[in-house]
């Protein structure tokens, strides 16, 4: 792609491009640091090294290009110091952070092997159990999982990580996931994230899951969209923080922006579903119920499995005059105790414009701590097009939010 594109698209005005070969136990990295406006390389450099230098070759670059840059790298901005695991064991550690963000049941399950195998190489490796922790939330979060099984585990491998690096940012971060959106235990989550949010340089992962799993469950809309640009700067192609920051400015009612965002996601993985329903709610509260009900459909041809992604399309079939469709989707869901089915009621609902419905069955979703959800209880964009409700508005006291008591 032309260098400008991807310095504009990045917010960025150096690109930094390069390419790795690896033979054997020999890696070559070639680099080149490029300035956007005029295409002059401010910098290029070959390393040979060996794998077993990896980590060392890493800062060498990285010293290198602050150097080309006349950057002074401040003791308070300093980065943070890591603990460097074994190759093999970084590798399927890197292998696991790929799978688990295409949110698939194959590719989630591979993750969980890698972080798995990463754990056995090298038990020192906090990180890969902070990340097995991630692992544990999202199957949680889209519906694999129930909440009572998942969250559970999700807090033992946050405990284990701050176990081996009591300040590991990802790890406390991730204990206040567990605490808020599962234990509904505000304060200790508040707590764990202030430790999390401790650290300078805040790691992306620790920001965003800051921003959108605590600053938007308490309210805080506008700092969470100011976290979440934050995390963007510092990780520009991360597909879960720009698909949040879209889903927060869809819930802080800037639907221009929100669709800029979540389709930047759509450019870099054309079947991110959570994307597409993204887009679908945009459209509903923008009343453009065709677009919205074509966004649904293509977010259930990708993830046909998830209830969530069922309950949108149900809703919009309703809304588009076609109940039959809707009524069949809905019976795939199976027994409605399952987990995850009284969240898809909840949706289908919500798009139905059935505020009281959707009420009925946020009981049953509380009741098996879905992770989602204090994000429902934020879509307040609905309540805009039906009005106020009282039974909505009754149900942050259940979870014990910050300011209904």
């Amino acid at each position: 792609q032309d260098i400008r594109k991807i310095a504009e698209a990045l917010d960025v005005r150096t690109i930094l491009e390069g390419s790795v070969r690896r033979a054997g136990s020999r890696i070559r990295v070639t680099a080149q640091l490029i300035d956007a406006a005029d295409g002059y390389h401010l910098w290029s450099e070959r390393y040979d090294r060996e794998m077993s230098d990896v980590f060392a070759m890493q800062d060498e670059i990285a010293q290198a290009i602050a150097g080309a840059l006349q950057v002074k790298l401040s003791t308070t901005s300093a980065p943070l110091h890591r603990y460097r695991p074994n190759l093999p064991a970084y590798e399927a550690y890197l292998k696991g952070r790929y799978h688990v963000v295409r949110l698939t049941p194959e590719s989630l399950a591979r993750a969980k092997e890698y972080y798995e195998q990463a754990i056995a190489l090298d038990p020192q490796f906090a990180l890969a159990h902070s990340e097995l922790s991630v692992y544990f939330f999202t199957v949680a979060i889209v519906g694999l999982r129930p909440a009572h099984e998942a969250m559970p585990l999700a807090r033992t491998e946050g405990q284990k990580a701050l176990d081996i690096d009591s300040s590991l940012p990802e790890a406390h971060a991730m204990l206040g996931v567990v605490a808020g959106l599962y234990d509904y235990n505000w304060e200790e989550a508040e707590r764990r994230f202030r430790l999390a949010m401790s650290r300078d340089p805040t790691p992306p992962l620790a920001r965003w899951l800051y921003a959108q799993f605590y600053l938007v469950s308490i309210g805080r809309l506008d700092d969470a969209i100011d976290e979440l640009k934050r995390a963007l700067k510092e990780d520009p192609l991360s597909l879960p923080g720009r698909l949040h920051l879209g889903q927060c400015l869809n819930l802080a009612g800037r639907y221009t922006e929100a669709e800029v965002e979540i389709r930047q996601v759509l450019e870099l993985d054309e079947n991110s579903f959570l994307a597409w329903n993204a887009l679908a709610g945009n459209r509903v509260v923008q009343g453009k119920l065709e677009e919205a009900l074509a966004f649904a459909e293509k977010a259930y041809s990708l993830a046909p499995w998830q209830p969530g992604t069922i309950g949108a399309l149900a809703g919009l079939l309703v809304r588009n005059g076609n109940k039959s469709r809707a009524e069949m989707l809905l019976q795939k869901l199976g027994d409605r105790q399952n987990y995850g089915v009284p969240t898809a009621f909840v949706i289908c609902h919500l798009f139905c414009g059935e505020i009281d419905e959707a009420a009925e069955w946020f009981g049953k979703t509380i009741e098996q701590r879905h992770p989602v959800v204090p994000l429902l209880l934020r879509t307040g964009f609905f309540l805009t097009l039906f009005g106020p409700n009282p039974r909505w508005s009754a149900l942050p006291r259940q979870i014990n939010l910050p300011g209904t008591s």
